[in-house]
């Protein structure tokens, strides 16, 4: 398996809203207007970092899912040199959802098992790896105090979609916005989803037939549920006891910035 799917479409509404504490370059600052998470400028833009930590594991190939406005993105790609992974392209045409933008990824995958990620999220080898290995499909569940030893605030956390397993390990489902009874019945050391998934090619078939969400869109969460329910699909939860840096906000950047100003990025 050395195929990965960053999901990079997003609007960016988070990163555009204005906050007057956030630490920002004039440069960091422009990025942040755009709503463009991808392409912040963390000394370089913050996707190559991304890049780098895939192509650390193994993944050779990665497919960016864009919008069609987001040539800022495909272009820089387009001009840079890479050795060790080899970059592609899938346009979602309306920002519908995580489940319609893995979609429109379908024709890289080609049948093969594929990593699934946000394009906002730095995610740790451990995770990265874990899915290379697994056997079937599966989910990073990632520990709430790993996830505390990065920049993610508790209060933020504490809305994170909860992992529940059964005692197998096998993912039951997904709680999105989890209520205080629900983080109560999870128990001491609840997991949550970050989303980093290993998917093989029912998913597609999931993503197509699945409505969208209360929200209006077409969600991963979703398409796992029917794939499980509908068919078949077994998906094996891995604990990751570590931390993914989170690019949603302004307030993050500084955090982001510092905790990879000493890392290597090798493409």
């Amino acid at each position: 398996m050395d195929k990965a799917v960053i999901l990079a479409r997003g609007l960016g509404t988070r990163m555009r809203k204005a906050d007057a504490t956030a630490d920002l370059t004039d440069a960091e600052k422009a990025a942040a207007d755009a709503g463009v998470k991808a392409m912040m400028p963390i000394g370089r833009p913050f996707l190559d970092y991304v890049l780098s930590g895939l192509a650390d594991v193994g993944y050779r190939r990665v497919c960016l899912v864009i919008g069609p406005e987001h040539g800022q993105v495909r272009e820089y790609y387009d001009r840079l040199g890479t050795r060790r992974v080899r970059i592609e392209f899938a346009i979602q045409p309306e920002p519908r959802g995580t489940a319609d933008a893995l979609a429109a990824a379908e024709d890289f995958a080609a049948g093969e098992p594929v990593l699934a990620i946000n394009g906002d999220g730095y995610y740790p080898p451990e995770a990265l790896g874990a899915m290379r290995d697994l056997a079937g499909s599966g989910l990073a569940a990632f520990t709430r105090a790993g996830l505390l030893r990065g920049n993610i605030p508790a209060e933020r956390l504490a809305k994170f979609a909860l992992v529940r397993t059964d005692e197998a390990g096998r993912l039951v489902g997904i709680v999105e916005k989890p209520d205080d009874e629900q983080m109560r019945s999870a128990g001491g050391s609840p997991r949550v989803s970050m989303n980093c998934w290993r998917f093989e090619a029912s998913i597609f078939e999931a993503c197509r037939r699945i409505g969208p969400s209360p929200r209006g869109e077409w969600e991963l969460p979703l398409a796992v549920q029917y794939a499980m329910e509908h068919l078949g699909v077994v998906f094996q939860a891995v604990t990751i006891d570590a931390p993914v840096l989170d690019l949603s906000s302004r307030s993050d950047v500084a955090a982001v910035r510092a905790a990879l100003a000493d890392v290597e990025v090798r493409l």
